[in-house]
C-alpha cells in the first residue's frame, strides 16, 4: 500500500508522540526504520526482504560489512546501517527471538526493542518506525509480541528520559497486527493518568 494510514495517535505525558500505522514500513518518512533481522543480517524475506528490495542492495552490502567487522548480531541486540533509497536516514536491524515456547522469548524481544532504541539515540534519531519484531517467520505470537514491544518502548523512555526520540511509529503491513497495536494504545490510554506513564 502506497499511503500509510495512521490508526491511532497518542501523546505521552513527556510530550513524545506514538502512532499506530497500517502500511508499508519502506514508505515511512522517518529518521530510522527498524528491521526485523536475523543474526547474520541476511535480508531475504518478510520486512527485511522488503527493506532491501525498496532501499537497494547497498543495505545488504553494508550489513555484510557490519558482520565482517563485528560478527553475528546476538538475539536481543541490534546493528545499524544506512537506508539506501528509503525515505529514512538509517535502518536499525533488531534481532528478536525465534519463538520456541521456552519462556525467555519475552525478555529477548524486550532487549531487542531497547537495543534498537538505544542505537537510535546514539545517532540522534528523533523519529523512528518499527514493526512487530519476531511476529512473522520467527513465530512469536502476535498479541504477546505487541504487548512486549509496547511495554519495552515505555520502559525505555522511563529509563532514558533524555532520549532524542520524540516520535515513535508502530508500522505493520497486516491489518491484524496494526489493530493489535491500536488496542494496546487504547488500553494504555484507559489505564494511564495525565501525569505519568503506567
Amino acid at each position: 500500500m502506497a499511503n500509510n494510514q495512521i490508526l491511532k495517535s497518542i501523546t505521552l505525558p513527556d510530550g513524545r508522540r506514538l502512532h499506530v500505522v497500517w502500511g508499508d514500513i519502506t514508505h515511512e518518512v522517518v529518521d530510522a526504520v527498524v528491521n526485523a533481522a536475523n543474526s547474520t543480517l541476511e535480508h531475504g524475506g518478510g520486512v527485511a526482504g522488503a527493506i532491501v528490495r525498496r532501499g537497494g542492495r547497498e543495505i545488504q552490502e553494508e550489513s555484510r560489512a557490519w558482520i565482517r567487522e563485528h560478527g553475528p548480531v546476538s538475539t536481543g541486540s541490534a546493528a545499524i546501517t544506512g537506508a539506501g533509497r528509503l525515505p529514512a536516514r538509517w535502518v536499525i536491524h533488531a534481532v528478536g527471538p525465534v519463538w520456541r515456547g521456552t519462556g525467555d522469548e519475552g525478555q529477548k524481544l524486550a532487549a531487542a526493542v531497547k537495543a534498537a532504541l538505544s542505537l537510535a539515540d546514539a545517532h540522534n534519531v528523533r523519529s523512528i518506525s518499527l514493526p512487530a519484531i519476531s511476529s512473522g517467520i520467527f513465530g512469536f505470537p502476535k498479541p504477546q509480541a505487541v504487548r512486549v514491544i509496547w511495554r519495552s518502548m515505555l520502559d525505555y523512555f522511563l529509563e532514558h528520559p533524555d532520549s532524542s526520540i520524540t516520535d515513535v511509529r508502530f508500522c505493520n503491513i497486516d491489518l491484524e497486527t496494526a489493530e493489535l497495536f491500536r488496542a494496546e494504545a487504547e488500553r494504555f490510554l484507559s489505564h494511564s493518568s495525565s501525569t505519568e506513564i503506567t
